[in-house]
């Protein structure tokens, strides 16, 4: 099967590519490389808002934890990233399309002033690195177990590849690709796991399905599993919450071609999150009942192994592949776009070739995060640390910026900056909840900055300085 794979995969990265390099012909300018020219449809937007997160994070990470530890590892991804994308559809994709924004920090800009600008950038890009490095480990170590590859080359292949043709074309290349990959990962996802309900029913769907709870225990059913609700909430939160101040999640929203388009888009990828998440955790709860994913290998890609013919596996492992990289491309253009346009550009650097600065950038972000995924952090570890630190420096003041009546830039400083340094001190300490409670820290710091803009605002009333 290997071999079949092999073959499989070089021409779908070939094809990628060449995606890409056709992409490359609808960019003139950098709204076109970093929003598509604010054009994409319906039919485009909504995969790839789906596309945001629905990869190693899901496919991989998610499944394989959730395969140790039970259903309560869903609540971060799938659970929460599902109801993100649901959340931003009501709350957020309406009043910040209307801003014809490229960035998030441009809000921070319009609303808070340049400092606050700059500072918002310098706490959204450190997110992604552990997000992006989370994505090269996962499909790395698949591509390890695939082909026989050492892990350290095969990290630095995904790295390679998912840079590439991020930076041949930019959101156009994100959208189209998006929009093939995830056609491919639900068809593949399908196939699993109806061929896995067969084998537990005896040949019969509805049996299976009845044998899934017959094979997985009590214990691992429960959504609160070892921990406490409080803790279950804090990552619930994470995932739901922690990802609205997101890049990612936001260039797709500006990229939509109208208000409406965006706000559909948000709200029906955010249902398929779910229905589509709802795949990978059943596979992976039931996959050690019936001696697969027990041995440390990813659990996805054991049971296609196990239960598709090598031709189907085959095509299946390469449409986890390919949720993967439809994951990575995003991930890496978001913080090169923040980089680019709200640090570089605003301090005066390379504004005569702002698309090769753009894809400059978008090589830094790849190479610190390939840095940082062999640095040896777990992958859902970094999963949670990215979605938290959203939660705890900037969500509070971007939901202020879009319903406040009166921002204060002031308020906005502290806000950001009290969640941050008190969460940071509890991650660097090793101090699990807040101060040592059973409080989450993550849910902790975010009222901690929703309290520190309200103190802030009500000593220092005044107007937002000129965003110019």
């Amino acid at each position: 099967m290997s071999t079949a794979l092999a073959v499989l995969a070089v021409v779908y990265v070939a094809l990628m590519f060449g995606v890409s390099w056709w992409s490359q012909r609808r960019v003139h300018d950098v709204e076109d490389y970093v929003v598509a020219g604010r054009r994409l449809s319906l039919v485009l937007a909504t995969p790839t808002l789906l596309a945001t997160w629905y990869g190693a994070g899901t496919l991989l990470t998610a499944a394989d934890e959730v395969s140790r530890t039970g259903l309560r590892a869903a609540l971060l991804d799938p659970v929460g990233a599902g109801l993100c994308l649901i959340i931003a559809g009501f709350a957020f994709a309406g009043p910040l399309w209307r801003m014809k924004l490229t960035t998030l920090p441009d809000l921070f800009r319009a609303k808070y002033g340049p400092r606050a600008e700059l500072v918002a950038s310098l706490l959204m890009v450190p997110t992604y690195f552990g997000w992006i490095a989370a994505q090269f480990m996962a499909l790395g170590a698949m591509l390890e177990l695939t082909f026989g590859l050492p892990l350290d080359l095969a990290v630095v292949l995904v790295a390679v590849i998912g840079t590439g043709y991020t930076m041949v074309g930019g959101m156009w290349a994100v959208t189209v690709t998006d929009f093939l990959q995830v056609a491919l990962v639900t068809i593949g996802l399908a196939v699993l796991s109806i061929v896995v309900l067969l084998h537990l029913g005896g040949g019969d769907v509805a049996q299976g399905w009845s044998g899934f709870f017959d094979e997985v225990p009590d214990a691992k059913l429960s959504w609160t599993g070892d921990g406490t609700v409080a803790s279950a909430a804090g990552l619930l939160a994470a995932g739901a919450l922690g990802n609205l101040p997101s890049q990612d999640l936001l260039q797709r929203i500006f990229s939509s071609r109208s208000e409406r388009t965006a706000k559909a888009a948000c709200v029906g990828a955010g249902g398929l999150y779910l229905l589509l998440g709802a795949a990978p955790v059943m596979l992976g709860l039931v996959g050690p009942r019936i001696g697969v994913g027990i041995d440390h290998t990813s659990v996805l890609p054991a049971l296609a192994q196990v239960f598709l013919h090598p031709a189907v596996a085959a095509i299946f492992l390469l449409t986890v592949m390919s949720a993967v990289l439809s994951t990575i491309d995003s991930a890496i253009l978001g913080p090169a776009t923040v980089l680019s346009e709200n640090v570089v550009a605003r301090a005066g650097l390379m504004l005569d070739r702002p698309l090769r600065r753009n894809r400059l950038l978008v090589l830094v972000v790849a190479t610190i995060s390939l840095g940082l995924a062999f640095a040896g952090e777990s992958a859902y570890s970094l999963l949670e640390a990215a979605y938290e630190l959203g939660l705890v420096s900037l969500l509070a003041p971007m939901t202020l910026a879009v319903y406040a009546r009166q921002p204060n830039a002031a308020a906005a400083m502290a806000s950001m900056l009290a969640g941050t340094l008190v969460w940071f001190g509890h991650l660097a300490g090793g101090v699990e909840g807040f101060f040592g409670t059973a409080v989450p820290t993550g849910l902790a710091c975010f009222a901690l900055s929703c309290a520190a803009y309200a103190v802030v605002a009500k000593a220092r009333p005044g107007p937002s300085p000129d965003p110019k």
